[in-house]
């Protein structure tokens, strides 16, 4: 009876540490293909901006058409680095204050 219960810890043990690994395992591939799907979208994003500023800026056009094609993207970019680049404090008081806790 002691070999049985035995037995059964050791294969239940082989089990959980089979389905750790495992999901270690699963968790790096999808870190690893979320960064390279980022990348990637953050790359097919930049050619197209660029193309369409090329051909805006290639072709006569008005002056008006220019500044959208050129300053939007320059809007949308210095606001993601200004988030970004944002340092934001956590303030427990205020957080008491809020869960009206004093």
């Amino acid at each position: 009876m002691l070999a049985g219960l035995g037995g059964l810890v050791t294969v239940l043990w082989v089990w959980r540490v089979s389905v750790r690994r495992s999901r270690q395992a699963a968790d790096a591939a999808q870190r690893g293909a979320r960064l390279m799907s980022l990348g990637g979208r953050v790359l097919i994003t930049a050619a197209l901006l660029v193309g369409a500023q090329w051909v805006v800026v290639s072709y006569p056009t008005a002056v008006w058409v220019r500044l959208v094609a050129l300053g939007l993207p320059a809007l949308f970019a210095a606001h993601t680095l200004t988030r970004a680049l944002t340092v934001t404090t956590f303030d427990p008081q205020a957080y008491e204050r809020r869960r009206g806790r004093r």
